[in-house]
């Protein structure tokens, strides 16, 4: 699927991500400074991914991991910092939502900072949500 707004389009192709890219980009980020590039490049390859691009260049990435039915686990929700503010955020989510693998799903994400931008979707904090560790992660 692919969306269009203004000089920006939005895609589910996972065969149009530019991996290199998105290294650089999640290396920006509290969560994901430390992932290998072979990591990302194997979440990519499983994960319904939507890349965010303007005039071409990929500014923008998100991924659902989805049963289609019951669940799916948003992750990885970025975009470069130049294009943020412009409400490119709030588009990418509307799309993921709207997604026919997504829609009508049980929707979890896990953030530290943007829980205000996530309640609008309907997102609400909860205590129940467990997590394990990661070995490449660990300090």
């Amino acid at each position: 699927m692919q969306w269009t707004q203004d000089e920006y389009l939005i895609t589910d192709d996972r065969a149009s991500v530019q991996v290199d890219f998105l290294y650089q980009l999640l290396s920006t980020t509290y969560w994901s400074h430390k992932r290998p590039l072979d990591v990302i490049e194997t979440m990519v390859d499983n994960s319904l991914c939507f890349s965010l691009y303007h005039d071409g260049d990929q500014i923008g990435f998100a991924r659902a991991i989805t049963d289609s039915i019951t669940l799916s686990w948003l992750a990885d929700i970025v975009i470069e910092s130049k294009y943020q503010g412009k409400g490119l955020g709030k588009w990418l989510m509307e799309c993921i939502l709207e997604h026919p693998s997504v829609k009508g799903t049980q929707i979890v994400l896990q953030t530290l900072d943007a829980q205000g931008l996530y309640q609008k979707f309907g997102f609400s904090t909860s205590d129940a949500l467990m997590s394990t560790s990661v070995d490449y992660l660990r300090d």
